[in-house]
């Protein structure tokens, strides 16, 4: 099984970087353990993730394709379906849903489109979850913002435990709903 789990997954990176017009990556962490990957991609266009890169850590089970994928965000991401501490993601297609016609690139694809449609009766956040469901426009505004501070193209080497500092243009009143939401 071993052998056909890294051919699939070779497969299946070579297929991510032959086709860059997604803006969707996967890279090895390192050479000699090719089932620990990072995967890549850019927020959705039109949505507070918009401009954001967010990175993906990815663990292939012995089990793969018949398991499935172990995901988590790296980047800290504000939303109902994702955990703000740790990064873990509820979704059904990583847990009871899955099957093996999933690929890396797909699930991807599919962490991307959850950006867009956040499930809050089915949260992995809750405080998140209620603050979508309580006050939606100020959700996306702490989701943009969260955005430009832990996803924003030009960070650099900084990390998200780097960033502590909300954004000098937003006003005192917003910084104290957004403390008091997380």
């Amino acid at each position: 099984m071993s052998n056909a789990r890294m051919k699939r997954v070779t497969r299946e990176i070579a297929a991510c970087a032959n086709d860059s017009e997604d803006g969707i990556t996967v890279e090895m962490i390192d050479v000699e353990s090719p089932f620990h990957l990072v995967g890549t991609f850019s927020g959705p266009v039109e949505s507070p993730f918009d401009q954001g890169v967010f990175k993906v850590d990815i663990v292939v089970p012995e089990g793969y394709p018949f398991q499935p994928l172990q995901m988590r965000f790296i980047t800290k991401v504000y939303h109902p379906n994702i955990s703000s501490q740790s990064g873990a993601i509820c979704l059904d297609i990583l847990k009871d849903q899955w099957t093996p016609i999933y690929t890396l690139k797909s699930m991807l694809l599919s962490l991307r489109s959850l950006l867009c449609s956040p499930e809050p009766n089915d949260p992995q956040d809750a405080e998140v979850a209620k603050h979508y469901i309580n006050d939606f426009a100020s959700y996306e505004e702490t989701a943009r913002i969260w955005t430009a501070i832990y996803a924003s193209n030009d960070q650099g080497e900084k990390t998200a435990d780097d960033c502590t500092v909300y954004p000098a243009d937003i006003d005192a009143e917003h910084n104290k709903k957004f403390t008091d939401v997380i």
